[in-house]
């Protein structure tokens, strides 16, 4: 006789959360997105229960989401899409279309372009002439693209809720501005919506809400910056004193909820799952009675590794299944770390009904090996982002949910829990003696600090917070404080230190960038004081820009001495700042380059660092460089060096004719190689005889033009890339080519 399964709990836990897209508390939002993940999301995810009697769903709601929401549908606020969605295609510019063809395919081509059938024509239209120009496509084709974008992201169910979206899927094409506008209605429609269902679902015992610090901070980071594990410490504050600031965005999340919802959440979901002794005491402090984390969190705090076979499946899944009290009383649950993933990225490739299978077969197997537990209560926590993937999905994941709840609700020997409700009847909790600091990713927090870029962007909030604080207690009644600290608090939001730097990378990182400057110099505009000019220089730029091009021809002498002749006043320069890269890795201090009829010249001024640091071994960098002339077959080849991260600059899938290649040490060049590109994405070899170089305390290059086949009136363009071992580590610049015309 086989043995009977003992009933395992399942907390289904999905968190929404996106950051704030608007310059100012009245603006426009920059980026579509919360409008977007509305008509697709947020909505369906909590009325689905209508389908099941006896499922529960636990969802985290971060405030500044549910500010946004409320700022679309009651407010009438737009975003740069929606406002031009509902223009009249006669007023739109030529900026405008510009920013339509570039902007309005940002769906996924399977699941959202591809079944509407104009959208797909327009898109192959689009991809297949990379030169456009705005007069290719029709103001009626302008206006499709307006509406298709629109209706591609509306959750399918919808048709069937909304007559009228029915009649516009159903048109095709033709689109008029009174349908754009009605899709824009729509819209606002179903957001005004989204609140009062999770209301009633929360009244009914089907949901539990809870919530994260209000804009979304690293908490651990505000805490205690000290506290954190860190290999690089250049660019980044000693201390941040924004202990208060976390304490404070935690409970002005709490009030936000109570206030919206008319119940006071229990617990909380630590931005990106980061934790660390402070924020339990924390946490514990303002009345919460728990929290989340990783599955690698907890297998660092208890000394257990939790080892799988290779389809995943845990060997021995009793210690994740347990919910733990911390030394404090804080309670604490962790979540299983296979699964979101499989969710996220695997299933949406497959059949949704058979994916859906899969994950019951998981929790199934993961359920029999509880036989010899000595505990009846076990808890499996699938905690991930509830938003950013059923796109990947056919028909928005529906199929994949309703067939994963009703195997689930159908399974008596499995039930679905509300958090809170699990933790007062649960026997049997675990104790935690320490808890790990780190987060669900690598169980550290490298996406958010501890890179260089990440690092100036801390230094940047610290000595803008410092500047506050001053002013605060200068003139602790000044009408303005409260907005200027709300700014502040955007400022400390996690999503800016994500997307800075390695190794994400949005597509939109500019944007990012743009708005964490604003969110800072904000402050100072809110305290009627001037913003510091560093503000006014994007991060991402820091990494290395031209200061200068040449302003006429040179012809230095190539002596490797940076004396006080004027042979290379003449030249461009490119001033490589200590902020965004590290000394130790910092080669250069600043990059000259010239011409003349004959030669294009390079003088590298080596940093300080180095040349004083006698453990420095070789180094090896590349330049590469591309001859423009449209009239003139050449071969191309690609960078030949491998990326450090899966985050690719647009800049390096350039490809280029020649690269020069030298390796040197603190003393000598060792080692100078011309290579030219040759058919089919090749490099050979080339002689380097005609290369003069020096080299003392700079290094200076002569490259004749002939060498690499630069003919007169052309146009040389090219970059810097440090590529110690072969492997890239940045390019200076960043993100455009240098030129030179040979004249």
């Amino acid at each position: 006789m086989m043995s009977q399964n003992k009933k395992l709990s399942i907390a289904f836990y999905w968190h929404m959360h996106q950051p704030v897209y608007q310059l100012t508390p009245d603006g426009d939002f920059l980026m579509p997105w919360v409008r977007l993940h509305a008509v697709k999301d947020y909505l369906e995810m909590v009325t689905l229960l209508d389908k099941f009697k006896n499922i529960k769903l636990n969802f985290n709601l971060v405030p500044v989401l549910l500010d946004s929401l409320i700022n679309y549908g009651e407010n009438g606020f737009h975003d740069l899409h929606s406002r031009i969605t509902v223009k009249e295609i006669e007023d739109l510019s030529d900026d405008d279309k510009e920013f339509i063809l570039n902007n309005f395919f940002d769906a996924n081509y399977q699941t959202m372009i591809f079944p509407l059938e104009e959208y797909n024509r327009l898109y192959q239209k689009r991809i297949s002439t990379p030169d456009f120009t705005l007069d290719m496509f029709t103001n009626q084709e302008y206006s499709d693209l307006l509406a298709l974008f629109n209706l591609a992201w509306f959750d399918f169910s919808y048709k069937n809720k909304y007559p009228a979206l029915r009649k516009l899927f159903k048109k095709g094409k033709n689109y008029t501005t009174d349908d754009r506008r009605t899709i824009i209605e729509i819209q606002r429609d179903i957001i005004r919506k989204i609140i009062p269902a999770y209301k009633k679902f929360l009244k009914k015992n089907r949901i539990e809400i809870t919530t994260s610090p209000y804009y979304h901070p690293i908490l651990p980071i505000l805490l205690d910056i000290n506290g954190i594990k860190k290999s690089f410490t250049d660019d980044l504050p000693v201390e941040l004193k924004m202990e208060l600031d976390a304490k404070v965005q935690t409970e002005l999340a709490l009030d936000r909820i109570e206030n919206l919802f008319g119940k006071r959440p229990k617990g909380i979901w630590p931005s990106e799952h980061c934790v660390s002794p402070k924020t339990l005491d924390m946490l514990k402090d303002i009345g919460i009675e728990w929290t989340i984390s990783d599955e690698g969190i907890l297998s660092n705090s208890i000394g257990f590794e939790f080892v799988r076979d290779f389809k995943g499946y845990l060997e021995d899944p009793y210690h994740l299944l347990k919910s733990y009290e911390y030394k404090n009383g804080l309670k604490i649950i962790f979540r299983d770390a296979v699964i979101p993933n499989l969710i996220s990225f695997e299933y949406p490739n497959h059949n949704a009904e058979l994916a859906a299978n899969d994950l019951y077969d998981r929790i199934k197997v993961i359920q029999s090996k509880l036989l010899t537990s000595p505990d009846e209560d076990h808890l499996l926590t699938i905690a991930m982002d509830g938003e950013n993937c059923w796109e990947n999905y056919p028909q928005n994941g529906f199929v994949f949910l309703k067939t994963l709840y009703k195997l689930i609700e159908e399974d008596k020997s499995l039930e679905t829990v509300l958090i809170s409700d699990y933790l007062a009847k649960e026997k049997g909790r675990k104790p935690l003696k320490k808890i790990h600091s780190g987060s669900w990713i690598n169980r550290n927090f490298k996406f958010w600090i501890d890179e260089p870029l990440k690092n100036l962007a801390w230094t940047y909030l610290k000595q803008v917070r410092d500047d506050f604080s001053k002013f605060v207690k200068e003139n602790p009644l000044d009408k303005n404080i409260d907005k200027a600290k709300k700014e502040l608090f955007i400022c400390e939001g996690s999503d800016w230190f994500w997307w800075y730097g390695e190794p994400n990378n949005s597509g939109r990182d500019n944007i990012f960038d743009y708005l964490f400057r604003e969110h800072l110099k904000n402050i100072y505009y809110f305290l009627n004081l001037e913003a510091p000019a560093y503000l006014n220089t994007p991060l991402t730029s820091a990494i290395a820009k031209p200061s200068r091009y040449p302003k006429g021809e040179i012809t230095p002498s190539i002596s490797g001495i940076a004396s006080a002749d004027d042979s290379w006043l003449n030249a461009g320069c490119i001033d490589i700042p200590d902020g965004p890269l590290l000394s130790e890795s910092k080669f250069f201090d600043k990059i000259c380059f010239g011409y003349d009829q004959n030669n294009f010249y390079l003088r590298f001024h080596i940093n300080d660092y180095i040349q004083n640091n006698t453990e420095i071994t070789d180094k090896t960098f590349q330049i590469y460089i591309y001859m423009r002339n449209a009239d003139r077959k050449q071969s191309l080849s690609p960078v030949r060096l491998i990326n450090k991260t899966e985050s690719i600059l647009p800049i390096s899938k350039e490809k280029f004719h020649n690269e020069l290649q030298i390796t040197t040490t603190r003393e000598k060049v060792k080692l100078i190689r011309l290579i030219k590109s040759i058919p089919n994405n090749l490099w050979v070899l080339q002689p380097v005889k005609e290369i003069k170089y020096g080299y003392k305390n700079v290094i200076d290059m002569s490259i004749p033009f002939d060498l690499i086949d630069i003919s007169m009136n052309e146009s040389l363009e090219f970059c810097l890339v440090d590529g110690n071992y072969g492997i890239k580590n940045f390019f200076i610049p960043n993100d455009m080519l240098l030129t030179i015309k040979r004249e």
